[in-house]
């Protein structure tokens, strides 16, 4: 089995899902007491966040890059960032190292391809769904790609950062992004990303009428399967 690299603390929240997930799937494919191999670099997200807010990406791009070079250095054989809005950074991040960065867009525009699908919603952090880095990737896999309004953008933000990052799932919560899901479904939306790991602690495919895609397990199964690719 490689090991894999993780760049994690964006939220700590999220990446207790990733260790959890790859283990779990590790178990499922090998059995018995088996586990996976892993080293995580977890960063401060107070910082990360910091940057986010005055646009300064670069900066940021260079703690995930230094993660990713002790990872590299410590024996990982690829990386992943755990977090979907870190990967506007995923190009520096990638040309720090000489191993693999796992890209969360491909693992989650392959999943929805192969389900059939062509447009989806996306929910995220405001700079996902904003910016062009994220829907551009999703894009290049042929994917159509819608976000919500204003409002709708701006609740899903306001979760992400003042509730589920802190670990708090709020029903009212839960039920403004069935709002968002339902208005972007009456758009076309055949499915929708989950393109924020913590969203996956508050939105199930029990509440959404399309298919939802985790991008934390996508991610996770991705890596999984590069793992045992031997």
């Amino acid at each position: 089995m490689r090991t894999i690299g993780l760049i994690g603390g964006m939220s700590w929240e999220s990446s207790a899902q990733y260790y959890r997930l790859l283990n779990e799937l590790v178990r499922e494919r090998a059995g018995g007491l088996h586990s996976a191999r892993w080293i995580l670099h977890s960063v401060d997200f107070a910082e990360i966040e910091e940057f986010q807010v005055a646009g300064e990406w670069e900066r940021a791009g260079e703690i995930l890059a230094g993660a990713a070079r002790g990872l590299a250095a410590a024996g990982a054989d690829f990386l992943l960032i755990c977090t979907n809005t870190m990967h506007k950074v995923a190009d520096q991040v990638a040309d720090a190292v000489d191993v693999p960065l796992l890209h969360l867009g491909d693992a989650t525009a392959e999943a929805v391809r192969a389900a059939g699908i062509g447009r989806v919603g996306l929910l995220g952090t405001a700079f996902t769904m904003e910016q062009d880095f994220y829907r551009d990737r999703l894009a290049g896999h042929g994917l159509d790609v819608l976000v919500p309004d204003a409002a709708g953008r701006a609740e899903v933000h306001r979760v992400i950062y003042e509730e589920l990052c802190l670990g708090v799932v709020r029903e009212e919560s839960r039920q403004g992004y069935q709002r968002v899901i339902r208005e972007l479904v009456g758009r076309g939306a055949e499915g929708v990303v989950l393109g924020c790991t913590e969203i996956e602690l508050l939105i199930g495919s029990e509440d959404s009428p399309v298919p939802v895609f985790a991008t934390t397990r996508l991610h996770a199964e991705a890596a999984v399967r590069a793992a045992f690719r031997l």
